[in-house]
């Protein structure tokens, strides 16, 4: 059952930026949610005392390096007409580059030369399988690298698939320094006062790589792992099926199965995707999400065998509603966009009654304490992600002629087979379009 604040969170999902029945402008953007916090998370607070893994300060150090252009870097033009936007897209488990051929072929065909579209290739195939950390790094680095070699460079934004998206978030938190841009632009005074209103705790600030972050945008990523039911569809939501799964999982997708099963590291110890929804001591994960202008998930809402809805929307059972049939205008199998509001808190934790549940998980795991262990640390991880504000956009293939190719669907991995995505990868590519456009007029105010 839900608590008090629980449900106080759950009523500030409430405000939608666009519906099924508008006309026209159903896709456009709605305020920009709020951004990270320089201040040290409360002392009662996960990170306080936990030891996030190993530091990044060398990566971190590299990535603040490259700003080359002290804190003014938004520009309104490019005289040499070089890529001023790195867009990085990011593949998930078992795959490679080509599953982007056709969205890369089209955000570039959609976006202009002003983006730099490049495809990550460094983790690729049964490299997923390393774990989220280790995959992050490799991709913190990769990125790294692109930022060196192209000096025109002054934003930068992500668009990941499945395991992909949480490969890019915490990669981001690697890449992540306070250094702060200033956004205090006259273009962002009514997204400031809305935010404000809201009582959010995170202020804006930050870079990636020493870019300006734009947009974080995943389609169909387990934001809050797979555990739990009908996190892993293809396992029917049968209980037995998934009180197996978590321990059979890492002999088949390694470290990364743990993980995405919550059951990695010691029993005292919080998984891997509980400590990503805040900011630990050495790396500052929800900071580093943050500090993006923009936050787009997009979920699923049925027929995807791989990830749940509510794992990639970040939604509490009771927060799912029948979802509308209808597409939004232009954009085939878009059926809703919401705006999430940030929720303020003192961010996750891992209680006592976290540390025995996960302990019987690990060692003796049966229907009753899985469940158990899985409700508190989705619960934590929830209240951890919501602090920052979210725009949700919910698809439907239940009118595609293929509605189960629906995990491959929504970034369309292969143009014939899976062609019923176009509408999303439009939908994708005009928020871009819109982002880029607001950030480029208030740089110029």
């Amino acid at each position: 059952m839900a608590t008090a604040p629980m449900i106080h969170a759950r009523c500030a999902y409430s405000l939608r930026i666009s519906n099924r029945n508008s006309k026209g402008g159903s896709h456009s953007q709605g305020p920009t949610p709020s951004s990270s916090s320089s201040s040290s998370p409360p002392s009662n607070s996960l990170s306080s005392g936990t030891n996030c893994g190993q530091r990044h300060q060398s990566l971190r150090a590299q990535a603040m390096s490259t700003v080359t252009l002290g804190n003014s870097i938004a520009s309104i033009g490019n005289l040499k007409n070089d890529p001023d936007h790195l867009l990085v897209l990011v593949h998930g488990i078992l795959a490679s580059t080509g599953d982007w051929a056709y969205a890369e072929a089209e955000l570039k065909r959609r976006l202009g030369k002003n983006f730099l579209i490049y495809v990550s290739s460094s983790n690729t195939y049964t490299k997923t399988f390393t774990g989220i950390d280790g995959a992050g790094k490799r991709l913190a680095d990769e990125v790294l690298q692109v930022v060196k070699k192209t000096k025109s460079l002054k934003r930068i934004s992500f668009l990941s698939h499945s395991l992909g998206g949480l490969f890019a978030r915490y990669a981001i938190a690697v890449l992540y320094s306070p250094d702060t841009y200033s956004r205090d632009q006259p273009g962002d005074l009514a997204n400031r006062m809305t935010e404000n209103s809201k009582g959010a705790g995170f202020a804006r600030g930050g870079m990636i790589a020493g870019l300006e972050a734009i947009n974080f945008v995943t389609l169909a990523t387990p934001h809050l792992g797979v555990r739990g039911k009908k996190q892993l569809p293809f396992l029917l939501g049968v209980p037995i099926l998934e009180k197996l799964a978590a321990p059979i999982a890492p002999f088949f997708v390694g470290q990364t199965g743990s993980q995405l099963f919550l059951t990695d590291g010691k029993p005292d110890k919080p998984p891997l995707l509980l400590r990503m929804a805040c900011d630990c001591e050495e790396v500052k994960f929800l900071s580093a999400l943050g500090a993006f202008r923009c936050r787009i998930i997009y979920a699923n809402v049925s027929y995807d065998h791989m990830v749940g809805w509510r794992t990639s929307s970040i939604r509490r059972e009771t927060e799912l509603s029948k979802p509308p049939r209808q597409s939004l205008d232009g954009y085939r199998h878009v059926v809703d966009v919401e705006y999430c509001p940030p929720v303020p808190s003192d961010g996750p934790k891992f209680p006592p009654k976290a540390v025995k549940a996960k302990e019987a998980a690990q060692n003796a795991p049966n229907t009753q304490n899985t469940v158990e262990y899985h409700e508190i640390v989705e619960d934590e991880m929830i209240r951890g992600l919501q602090q920052l504000g979210w725009k949700k956009v919910d698809v439907s293939f239940h009118s595609a002629f293929w509605p189960f190719f629906a995990h491959n669907n929504i970034h369309v991995k292969n143009e014939w087979f899976h062609n019923a995505g176009v509408g999303v990868i439009a939908h994708v590519a005009d928020s871009l379009r819109q982002q880029e456009a607001s950030s480029i007029l208030s740089a110029s105010l």
